[in-house]
């Protein structure tokens, strides 16, 4: 296991580096006096400060519920289990799996390769491609292995966006073999057209659908949720409270007071889809302009743009690049072998149109020093 090289990052540059790094949301966009008036509430109430349920409290689970339900994928409270974040819920259930095979795209996100290294999960990759994965091989591993971590959504970090036949074509492997899928789904509402049925929906039963408001609403609120079958979710939750008898209250309770009037959510959550199409377009313009050597995808949401400089080691551009105060990630870093690479992630979400004018330049300044090819 290896740390993840975004961590690092984020820990080693200042305030005036141009990050293209790590996944963040902009922070403009947070609803901040929504958020605060509903704080305000939770804090007229000294219960609200007290111990909670392990599973999520009861308002904040039903709204979580309805999301699914307003798309047709019938759900209970009961399916419903709050974790700290969507990473605490890939390791509950890496923890439920663990010991087992998995298959998982390659290349995938790396917060998730550690851990089901941790769990000691033997991680069989089928490459991902900007429209996502050949799905007669994943018949094919899968049959086998019957237990799959997939992100159709936008993936991180290759952007992708599963087709609808895709889609199908993985749930009916799903109920071919009797097996499981981990749905990973945290950018699942920022799309720029429209939003795509999740696979879990076709499988209820045999899916773990896992969601965020880290990437909608606030990351350092730290509430997401797995949505699966209610006898497992009971499993889970006794593997929750072995690891922190339950998320913070005070942030359940807040975004339970923020969902109260779902039209805010809603018109937040279109707010955001229409900055970050804006972001994306302003931040792929630039990059025809300035690394029109640089091969990619446009996206159709999320939060990457994802592609290549043929003929370059990304990992020591990079280096190069950190030195002049602005970062990415090297696409190596999301491949289980760490291959040397020629591809990056860049985040288009975060930084201002100034800042990605002025980071991409520096980029292409180094490119032209012959001594990193």
């Amino acid at each position: 296991m290896k740390r993840s090289f975004i961590r690092e990052i984020l820990e080693s540059i200042d305030n005036e580096t141009i990050s293209f790094a790590g996944g963040l949301p902009d922070e403009n966009l947070f609803p901040i006096q929504d958020l605060q008036k509903a704080a305000n509430k939770v804090f007229e109430n000294p219960k609200n400060l007290q111990y909670t349920i392990s599973n999520g409290i009861m308002p904040l689970r039903e709204k979580i519920a309805n999301f699914y339900n307003k798309e047709g994928f019938l759900t209970k409270p009961e399916n419903i289990l709050v974790t700290t974040g969507s990473q605490q819920g890939l390791f509950i259930i890496a923890k439920y799996f663990q010991n087992k095979q998995i298959v998982i795209e390659e290349p995938s996100y790396l917060g998730a390769v550690n851990i089901f290294k941790m769990n000691n999960l033997d991680m069989q990759p089928i490459y991902l491609d900007h429209n996502g994965i050949d799905t007669q091989k994943f018949d094919e591993i899968y049959k086998h292995v019957k237990l799959a971590y997939l992100i159709p959504d936008f993936q991180n970090p290759k952007g992708s966006l599963y087709s609808d036949k895709n889609r199908e074509n993985v749930a009916n492997s799903v109920l071919k073999h009797g097996g499981y899928i981990i749905e990973d789904a945290p950018y699942s509402e920022l799309y720029f057209d429209q939003k795509s049925r999740s696979i879990s929906s076709f499988v209820p039963d045999n899916s773990f659908h896992l969601g965020s408001f880290s990437k909608t609403l606030s990351p350092s609120l730290r509430i997401g949720w797995i949505r699966t079958n209610e006898e497992i979710i009971k499993q889970l939750t006794m593997i929750k409270e072995t690891i922190d008898l339950h998320s913070c209250g005070i942030s359940q309770y807040i975004l339970d007071i923020y969902l109260d009037d779902n039209s805010r959510y809603e018109n937040h959550l279109d707010k955001l889809r229409k900055a970050y199409k804006e972001k994306m377009e302003i931040f792929t313009s630039t990059l025809k302009q300035e690394l029109p050597e640089f091969d990619f995808a446009m996206p159709k949401g999320g939060m990457f743009v994802y592609g290549s400089l043929k003929g370059f080691d990304t990992m020591e551009l990079v280096r190069e690049c950190i030195k002049e105060k602005v970062v990415f990630v090297p696409g190596g870093q999301f491949f289980l072998d760490g291959r040397a690479s020629d591809e990056i992630r860049f985040n288009y979400t975060y930084s201002t149109k100034e800042q990605v004018v002025c980071g991409l330049k520096k980029i292409a300044n180094k490119i032209s020093i012959k001594e990193i090819r």
